[in-house]
């Protein structure tokens, strides 16, 4: 007797998991295979759908079986009913994933519904289809740091409080008054002529090439150009402007029930994120984890049939990720969604554990809202048939720290976040995440003046660090401008042809005001028309500060040594002012246009090219192209006077391969001056140098 009542106590235990909760997690339960699925089979799906966490049911009836041929994915044709489903709207964007069971056998995953039409009608993707994902090639997730060296870690400390010290006295010049300015060029003029010897020069003082050396260690710059991804596709190099495309309307068409979740983006990041994202995105502000809700990495977290899963390429103080539901588990491997997260193949992205908060009813389009967790796993496949990731291991993430300060507000914050390292989605993420930490401290980014720092750890550099500062202003939306250069360099670093970058942090650094902070030159007076090589000749420079009385500044510019007799043109602009095209200049001194070395370049070559350009508060001299010859005759005449030049250079000094940027390892062809303003145009002047 007490036998048969152990049975029945097992029996109805039994009984309850049945209804409540799906087929036992760590084991793979018996399939049905998919030329076993007949029309009419009645089963039972499985999901979460509130704040309980029980794994609920409801009936499926198969209609049948679809095949578009080959190569193309097989789906089976079901539908359902009941007071349940009535009651929460239908299939819903969430169940996406839920296991469904014909006679106690897994048939596959709910996936995807009939746009526009009824909620009650949807596709299941066959676990037959859905188990491969488990033995595809998975070669993310290598990119390691290498270890730490202790001695260049101690030598990067130093060289970032150097460098912490040249932005404050930036900052001072910038808080200086006219006369103050005018005094602090003259000084420099005088450490240059060696009216001064360098140990009496204070540091704030120190002559040009020191100040240029302090500068080339404390600024790098970025490329043009600016590479988004739509699923493997390069879209626009413009990372605002081109939104986009939607995706074709179909009625008829299977629509993949699944939503992107965001957090800490705002309205403005949320913006900026549906115009660079892959087409077709929907970001839902909710669903994820709060940023003063701190959930740690778990380390021994199980999952079942039925029960939601979170998958996500940023989570801290801003997240990105979508939910859905675990068909199936074996052991620690995990097969969910039934359908792409971004058809990406390959990935390396966080597996999250997830909490549903309830249900959203539409026609159609209805949606189960559930908060992403803590990070549990690893997801490495994203394929038509659905995800695929392993409990218990993690993805490589490249952590980025962003500190915004407003000072019109004094509002300041610093923010938080991992970035699930993934080289389509680096550039623009990183980027994103900027420009709304940016909306977030400030409420408004329309006509304001932007200083912005930012540093990547990565092995791409032989430093190990690329660092770049600049000024920006903009009428509109200075945030998406100032964002730009990181989009930049990011995207540089990721494309790197010769083997894939390790990326260690990224730390960006921002302070706004709402002031328009910007200048135009106006002249440049030399005080002297007629010099040698090697001279120094002083330009009298007025700048007209918007809305402010025109300053004028002593700069000094050093003539090439090299430089040969004839017209000196040069360009006193702005440094983000692009300079003239160097082919322009070759032609001119009549030297030889050597062929594209671009293309044959590597990454950390690139890089140094980038470190090489202006930032936008600096007032540069260097030479510039000469106007235009207005005949023919004239024409004749420059070219024989080039080569005259050419030849009496080539007596002087031994031969050497000439280059589009000119001798990197001399940098006198031009000289560079900080402005606490943005310049907002370029303005010439020529020379006359003798032998």
């Amino acid at each position: 007797m007490r036998y048969n009542w152990k049975r029945l106590a097992a029996a109805s235990l039994f009984a309850l998991a049945v209804q409540f909760y799906a087929p036992p997690s760590f084991a793979m339960p018996p399939i049905l295979p998919y030329n076993e699925v007949t029309e009419g089979m009645q089963g039972t799906a499985y999901t979460v759908l509130d704040t309980t966490g029980e794994v609920r049911t409801f009936p499926v009836e198969i209609v049948g079986q679809m095949e578009g041929g080959k190569g193309s994915q097989r789906m089976i044709m079901a539908r359902t009913s009941g007071n349940f489903i009535e009651h929460v709207g239908g299939v819903l964007q969430g169940m996406s994933g839920s296991p469904i069971y014909v006679d106690g056998r897994l048939v596959g995953a709910l996936a995807a519904g009939l746009k526009d039409l009824s909620p009650y009608t949807f596709f299941i993707t066959p676990i037959e289809d859905m188990i491969p994902l488990w033995s595809m090639p998975d070669t993310k997730n290598k990119t390691r740091i290498d270890t730490v060296d202790v001695v260049r870690a101690v030598e990067e400390r130093k060289k970032a409080k150097e460098k912490d010290e040249l932005r404050e006295r930036e900052k001072k010049v910038g808080k200086m008054t006219h006369a103050e300015r005018e005094a602090e060029w003259r000084d420099t003029l005088a450490a240059l002529r060696g009216e001064k010897k360098a140990e009496e020069v204070p540091a704030e003082h120190a002559g040009e090439g020191e100040v240029q050396k302090a500068a080339d260690d404390a600024h790098d710059t970025t490329a043009d150009a600016v590479q988004s991804a739509d699923k493997g596709e390069k879209t626009s190099t413009d990372p605002v402007a081109s939104s986009p495309a939607a995706k074709k309307e179909n009625v008829h068409a299977a629509e993949e029930k699944s939503t992107f979740f965001v957090s800490g983006f705002g309205s403005a990041g949320l913006r900026y994120l549906e115009n660079n994202m892959p087409a077709g995105s929907t970001f839902l502000p909710l669903g994820t984890v709060s940023a003063n809700t701190p959930l740690p990495t778990r380390y021994d977290a199980s999952l079942a049939g039925g029960q939601p899963v979170g998958v996500a390429i940023v989570y801290g103080d801003f997240s990105i990720g979508a939910t859905g539901t675990v068909t199936a588990v074996d052991g620690k491997k995990v097969l969910a969604f039934g359908h792409s997260f971004m058809h990406k193949g390959n990935v390396n992205y966080f597996m999250t554990d997830a909490d549903v908060v309830g249900t959203i009813a539409g026609q159609s389009n209805g949606v189960k809202i559930a908060n992403i967790g803590s990070v549990i796993g690893r997801i490495n496949q994203d394929r038509e048939t659905g995800v695929a990731g392993i409990l218990g291991t993690f993805p490589t993430a490249v952590p980025i720290r962003i500190h915004v300060k407003d000072d019109a507000l004094g509002t300041e914050e610093t923010f938080g976040a991992q970035i699930a390292y993934d080289e389509d989605f680096l550039p623009v993420l990183s980027g994103s995440i900027a420009y709304a930490a940016m909306n977030r401290v400030s409420d408004s980014l329309g006509s304001s003046t932007a200083r912005i720092r930012f540093a990547i750890r990565t092995n791409a550099v032989d430093s190990g660090v690329f660092e770049r500062r600049n000024m920006y202003y903009s009428a509109a939306d200075v945030g998406q401008v100032a964002v730009t250069e990181l989009l930049q360099a990011m995207n540089m670093i990721v494309t790197n042809p010769q083997e894939e970058s390790d990326i260690l942090d990224l730390d960006v650094d921002v302070e706004l005001t709402g002031e328009r902070q910007t200048a135009v030159l106006v002249s440049a007076v030399p005080d002297k028309l007629v010099v040698k090589p090697g001279d120094t000749v002083t330009f009298k420079t007025k700048i007209r500060p918007y809305r402010k009385p025109e300053e004028t500044l002593s700069i000094p510019y050093r003539v090439p040594k090299a430089q040969p007799a004839g017209t000196l043109n040069l360009d006193i602009r702005g440094g983000g002012f692009v300079p003239v095209n160097p082919l322009a200049l070759l032609a001119q001194a009549g030297l030889e246009i050597p062929d594209d070395e671009e293309k044959f370049k590597s990454t950390a070559e690139k890089l140094d090219d980038l470190a090489a350009q202006g930032q936008n508060n600096e007032i540069i001299i260097a030479p510039g192209a000469a106007p235009a010859p207005s005949s023919e005759k004239e024409m004749k005449k420059r070219m024989r006077a080039a080569a005259k030049a050419s030849a009496r250079a080539a007596e002087r000094e031994e031969p050497k391969r000439v280059t589009l940027l000119g001798d990197p390892k001399k940098k006198d062809e031009r000289e560079k001056f900080y402005a606490p303003y943005v310049i907002e145009n370029v303005i010439h002047a020529t020379l006359k140098v003798e032998e």
